[in-house]
């Protein structure tokens, strides 16, 4: 590859989804460069020294223009799952504006593939949620861009706690057969393994398909990759100093998203992608 189809940015910086797929690129051989929020530069941690990184307001298309000029790609990782309407903080507003600024920020820095972080259709995700996304997935396209739509599931951290409605939900996706009837697609999936699958589809040359799901992220990990936990973190009685994975960058109390300022003030509440 060139340099310009090695370099990727990615918004969300200084997030729990998108520190993760900065660092999967990283792990694949990429330049990465993050989009942060302003404010939010500390929370980049030992990452910050791996990649180059912007502050820009995604809601602010001023701050994104220019942003993106020289990459091959933009992987799109902000929006929320917690609406404030209250607050003028709507899934519109959250997921769809975004979306629409950051690939407006494509077309003007002449870069043709926009990937979006998207969400599949379960029952326990809110409709109004899913909308606001499939509204950005068509946007995407109506302007022009070759468009990557990641339908992701809800993703965990390995080996931490989870409520057992979803560790069940988790085990029905990965069993055969059962997780033919639709279950391969909802189940809640490991973050690594997720950031893994769209760093390694950004990347392809070739992509197939317009649209991808948890079964299509689980296929570009190796069934080692998908069997063993990781990264492995210092402490543990396994961990080897010398091998430092770029997931082992990330902090421990990453947040789990990037929400804009609420009206007349400069802070948001956290949600997820």
């Amino acid at each position: 590859m060139t340099t310009k189809d090695k370099r990727v940015l990615v918004t969300g910086g200084g997030s729990f989804l998108g520190d993760n797929i900065a660092a999967a690129l990283l792990a694949e051989g990429a330049e990465v460069t993050l989009l942060v929020r302003p404010g939010a530069e500390d929370k980049l941690g030992p990452l910050a020294q791996r990649v180059r990184w912007w502050t820009a307001d995604v809601w602010n298309p001023a701050s994104l223009k220019g942003r993106a000029r020289g990459h091959m790609s933009v992987i799109h990782t902000v929006g929320s799952m917690v609406a404030d309407p209250t607050q003028g903080l709507n899934y519109h507003w959250l997921n769809f504006v975004s979306a629409r600024n950051v690939a407006n920020m494509c077309v003007g820095d002449g870069v043709n593939h926009m990937l979006l972080i998207s969400s599949v259709r379960t029952p326990w995700v809110s409709g109004q949620y899913i909308r606001a996304k499939r509204e950005a997935e068509d946007y995407i396209g109506r302007v022009g861009l070759q468009p990557t739509i990641i339908r992701a599931p809800l993703t965990y951290v390995r080996r931490q706690r989870r409520h057992p409605f979803y560790w069940l939900m988790t085990l029905l996706g990965s069993t055969p057969i059962i997780s033919w009837f639709g279950f391969g697609r909802i189940a809640p999936m490991p973050i690594d393994m997720l950031a893994r699958g769209v760093a390694r589809i950004t990347l392809e040359k070739n992509r197939a398909k317009t649209i991808y799901y948890a079964p299509d992220l689980r296929k570009r990990n190796t069934a080692r990759e998908a069997r063993n936990a990781a990264p492995l973190q210092p402490g543990e009685d396994n961990f080897h100093p010398r091998e430092v994975h770029p997931f082992e960058l990330l902090g421990e109390d990453t947040p789990f998203g990037w929400t804009p300022p609420k009206s007349n003030e400069k802070q948001g509440k956290k949600g997820d992608f």
